[in-house]
Formats: C-alpha cells, sequence, structure tokens
C-alpha cells in the first residue's frame, strides 16, 4: 500500500506542470530582477501559472570591458557598446549553454518536461546565451525561444540543424538601445531567417530595458508556444 500510494505522489508530482519558462538575466543582475515574470506573464495568459519558472543565476566573473571587476555574467564582453561584429568569448558563452543544459536536464528528471514543453530566453547577455542554445548546440526542439535585447553570438559558425529550425524565436529590442545596438536585432533575425527559422521580431519605444508592450507580445508568445494546441482543440 506505501509503495502505491508513492508511486501515486510521484506521478502527481511529475504531471504537475504544463511547460517550462527558463529565463536568464543580464549582465550584473541575479534571479531577483526577473523573477517577477512569474506574475506578470500569467497576468496576460492565466494559463502560464501553470508552469515551472527558472531563473538561473549567472557565475561571478571578471569582465574586461570593465577593467576587469568581478561581477555576475554570463561571460566576458571586449567592446562597448556591443554592436554587430563585436568579439565573442566563446568558451563563456558555451558554460553558459550548459547551464542551461544542465536544467533542461533537472526539469525533465523532477518534474516529467521534455524539452519540446520547454521554452528558453534571456535579457541581453542572457538572452545571447539562450539563443546559442537553442540555434547551434542542439539537435532537439525546444518549445520556443525569446531573446530581449539580445544578440546573436558567433554568427559566423551558425548552422542551424533541422530539428532547431523547428524551434520558433521571439526577439523584442529597443529603437533606442545604446548598450546592444538597435542594428543587432535585423542582423540576427536575418541570419536566423536565412536558416530557416521561424522569427517573430519587434521593436519598441526604450533603450536597454523592458517594455509593457514588449511583456504582453512575450506573453502571447510563451503561450502559442506551450499551450497553442489546446487552443486549436476548443
Amino acid at each position: 500500500m506505501l509503495h502505491r500510494t508513492a508511486m501515486a505522489m510521484s506521478t502527481e508530482s511529475v504531471s504537475a506542470k504544463k511547460g517550462a519558462l527558463i529565463f536568464l538575466h543580464g549582465l550584473g543582475d541575479s534571479p531577483a530582477g526577473w523573477s517577477q515574470l512569474k506574475e506578470i506573464l500569467p497576468s496576460f495568459h492565466s494559463r502560464l501559472s501553470e508552469i515551472e519558472y527558472v531563473f538561473p543565476a549567472a557565475p561571478q566573473i571578471p569582465i574586461t570591458i570593465n577593467g576587469g571587476m568581478i561581477m555576475p555574467g554570463w561571460f566576458d564582453l571586449y567592446d562597448w557598446p556591443i554592436g554587430v561584429g563585436s568579439k565573442d568569448d566563446r568558451d563563456g558563452l558555451l558554460g553558459g549553454v550548459k547551464t542551461i543544459e544542465d536544467h533542461v536536464e533537472k526539469l525533465q528528471k523532477e518534474h516529467g518536461i521534455p524539452r519540446s514543453r520547454i521554452v528558453v530566453g534571456g535579457f541581453s547577455q542572457g538572452g545571447a546565451v539562450a539563443l546559442l542554445a537553442a540555434y547551434r548546440n542542439t539537435n532537439e526542439a525546444y518549445a520556443g525561444c525569446a531573446g530581449l535585447s539580445a544578440w546573436l553570438t558567433l554568427p559566423e559558425a551558425l548552422d542551424v540543424s533541422q530539428q532547431a529550425k523547428q524551434t520558433p524565436l521571439f526577439w523584442g529590442h529597443g529603437r533606442l538601445d545604446d548598450k546592444v545596438l538597435f542594428p543587432q536585432q535585423k542582423f540576427g533575425v536575418d541570419k536566423l531567417r536565412q536558416e530557416g527559422v521561424n522569427v517573430e521580431d519587434k521593436e519598441y519605444d526604450m533603450g536597454h530595458s523592458s517594455h509593457p508592450d514588449e511583456m504582453k507580445d512575450f506573453a502571447d508568445f510563451v503561450d502559442s508556444c506551450l499551450f497553442n494546441d489546446e487552443a486549436n482543440e476548443l
């Protein structure tokens, strides 16, 4: 009897969540900086309260553009502002991708959520890592990818697999962004579309920050990635 009860509890915990969002913060920030997404996104679509939210913390590393100061960062930065053609920290970027992969594995083991039910995203540096995880280092598709004020790193080596092309992308960017320059959006979007990725790109009257309209568009995107099949059945 105890064994059967334990099995029932285990099955219930595995099936409780209908999907997940892994969201990476930007340079110098912490998971707390974006944890409000747990309340913001369900305010637009209530069923987004039924997913698991994961906000990884970046390691403390020296940042070259800040004179080697130690701060939370997914990878080093060598150019400022970050325009098209900026130098990339390949090793740091791949370390960030591994962080995402570790959380994907954890979601699969602890919640029974497959990669196909996970949206991966991030802001600024975090968005750059999310893009890399979704389109350069996997042969499996995510439910979706979101880059907010992000940029495409290692573009010269971009080669999106047939499976990864099935991962839709939302890219929001501020026209007045003076840190990750606005032309980065067009550059990255064009590259990914050429590879066959379905991209929804939106621009907003803002700098390197977020915008209420962007949050609404982001919520719509995550909802469509995770619950579109249910909507089609209604």
